[in-house]
């Protein structure tokens, strides 16, 4: 479906457009996951490269993100696009970790200077790595990059099959707060449908060892929409879920892109698309346990979280210092990356070029933010989120009334999408529903152009 435009003055139209304008955003709820703006494939090369000195002298966060990407999988699931390659050799591991550390001893003069609050390991599955291999990820934070792990909170990816004694000792040693598995579903017909190679009884082992562990947080991902999946089996796996009683779990809406396996005509095989119907029942169910609902995704415990002394860390995740390819790296004004790709071909040939460069002091990839884009992009980390969008923080960095430049956003509130209370404009529990299609309505059309010209490989 195309997107419905969005105008500044929509919010002067008369009551009959802005009953229609919501009923038409409410037909196609699921259309783009926005979890960053602007979206990688709005990425491209730049000319001329960006000296990161240059990019990173100029970044007014006070605290930093550190993100390391491990592009491998035992394989690929048929809902992933991702940038991740199937490869279980430890050759080719212990090759892209001496490139990660080669990248990292050039990037940490360059960053230095500023803590890090936060520190995550993602993929792909960083836990399929040998455990020495995933050692080596510590010490490359700490002893290079300068990562102290008693002021920062410290996440890892993990899948039930990887999941080991001597990989969570491992884990423990270097403080993680946080382990987040992906699980999808307990039901083993709709594992294979989506072309994941897991059984129910190795994801209770994986949990019951994740268990004895006590980590401050375990965060569990499920997916509905699946092919097969009813209303029922679907929450029989929230139930499974909940019976670990993690700290956090993630719910996902089924999404199909370009050079997935599984295709968009598999989420309504049944002839009806389930996917609001799960979300709303899954959603009861979380709120009924004791979880509090922070985005269309995330549903925490009040309590979640360990005992450090964490550094603070903005939601709009801005001086995220990206290591690996296929890792992103936000400044203000700059976002850049290795290209995207998501075919097996042109996932191999990405990771082999990172492997056998030698500099990675200049940005080649990426895209440069204006201020309108740097504006949009606050905006809408503010608002997909429960935490919403404070004002007062707005007005401080854009010298200017987001209501004013985002006219957008009162037709928001005169939908009942969105409420402003005490100087923060949030959605709603309504508009948290279809945060997917707010988000993707937000889009400017400069990005969005970019975006649908973007050849995926």
């Amino acid at each position: 479906m195309r997107p419905i435009v969005h105008d500044s003055n929509a919010a002067h139209e008369s009551t009959s457009f802005i009953s229609g304008w919501k009923e038409k955003l409410k037909a196609d709820p699921y259309r783009s996951y926005l979890y960053s703006y602007p979206h990688k494939t709005a990425y491209r090369q730049l000319e001329p490269a960006l000296p990161l000195a240059d990019l990173w002298a100029k970044e007014p966060a006070e605290t930093y993100f550190l993100y390391m990407h491990i592009p491998f999988c035992g394989a690929r699931c048929g809902f992933c696009n991702l940038f991740t390659l199937p490869d279980g050799r430890t050759s080719v591991h212990e090759q892209y970790i001496d490139a990660l550390e080669r990248q990292a001893n050039q990037l940490a003069p360059i960053v230095g200077g500023k803590p890090f609050a936060r520190f995550a390991l993602g993929g792909g599955t960083p836990t399929l790595l040998a455990p020495n291999q995933l050692e080596r990820l510590f010490l490359i934070a700490q002893e290079v990059m300068g990562l102290d792990p008693e002021q920062a909170s410290i996440s890892v990816e993990t899948s039930p099959d990887t999941v080991t004694a001597e990989r969570l000792d491992i884990l423990s040693k270097y403080r993680v707060d946080r382990v987040s598995m992906g699980i999808q579903s307990f039901v083993e017909a709709e594992a294979n449908a989506v072309y994941r190679p897991q059984k129910p009884a190795e994801v209770e082992r994986a949990l019951q060892l994740l268990e004895t562990y006590h980590f401050p947080v375990l965060n569990l991902d499920l997916i509905y929409g699946l092919p097969g999946q009813t209303v029922d089996s679907w929450l029989y796996s929230v139930d499974r879920a909940l019976a670990y009683a993690p700290q956090e779990l993630f719910i996902y809406p089924l999404y199909t892109r370009e050079h997935t396996i599984v295709k968009p005509g598999d989420v309504t095989r049944s002839g009806e698309d389930i996917r609001l119907t799960c979300y709303e029942a899954a959603r009861e169910r979380l709120l009924a346990a004791g979880y509090v609902q922070y985005s269309m995704r995330r549903f925490a415990k009040p309590d979640a979280g360990g005992s450090k002394q964490l550094l603070p860390y903005g939601c709009q995740e801005e001086g995220m210092v990206g290591l690996g390819c296929g890792a992103r790296s936000y400044t203000h004004a700059v976002h850049y990356a290795s290209p995207y790709g998501v075919s097996r071909r042109a996932t191999a040939s990405i990771i082999s070029d990172y492997v056998h460069a030698e500099d990675h002091t200049v940005a080649e990839y990426g895209y440069v933010l204006s201020e309108a884009e740097q504006s949009r992009r606050y905006v809408l980390k503010g608002i997909l989120h429960r935490e919403g969008l404070d004002l007062a923080a707005y007005r401080e960095r854009f010298a200017a009334e987001a209501l004013e430049v985002h006219g957008e956003l009162k037709l928001l509130l005169q939908t009942g999408l969105a409420e402003l209370q005490q100087g923060v404009y949030r959605l709603t529990d309504e508009g948290l529903a279809y945060s997917d299609a707010i988000g993707d309505w937000l889009i400017s059309p400069e990005v969005r152009e970019r975006m649908e010209a973007y050849e995926l490989r």
